[in-house]
């Protein structure tokens, strides 16, 4: 298994999952964050795993968003749960699949009406 270096979890994704979880009507009560995380593709889009001690498989997604990015590149926004109702992922995937521009803040999100997908 590759080994995976974590770090703790910055103030713009706690920002941005705490936003996520309130927009569905929940909060860190029912589904606690994690203070550690480590990036997936060396942080190129931004997407992050929450890590918990008791982590399970991947079970579902909890909240969608999408944002556009400084460049004018459409980014969707996905946080994941596992099979233990733990966080798992705030999962970008930018539709060029270059790097993230600018990181998101709440006012950036767009939860409907999304834009097409060129």
């Amino acid at each position: 298994m590759e080994e995976f270096k974590t770090r703790p979890i910055r103030e713009n994704e706690l920002t941005l999952i705490r936003f996520l979880l309130k927009h569905i009507k929940t909060d860190e009560e029912k589904f606690p964050i994690s203070e550690t995380a480590f990036e997936y593709e060396g942080g190129k889009m931004g997407s992050i795993n929450l890590v918990n001690k008791n982590q399970g498989e991947y079970k579902g997604d909890i909240a969608i968003a999408q944002y556009i990015d400084s460049d004018g590149i459409i980014v969707m926004i996905t946080l994941t749960i596992d099979q233990n109702n733990n966080l798992l992922d705030l999962d970008f995937w930018k539709t060029n699949f270059e790097k993230l521009e600018t990181y998101p803040t709440p006012n950036d999100l767009i939860f409907e009406n999304f834009k097409a997908i060129q």
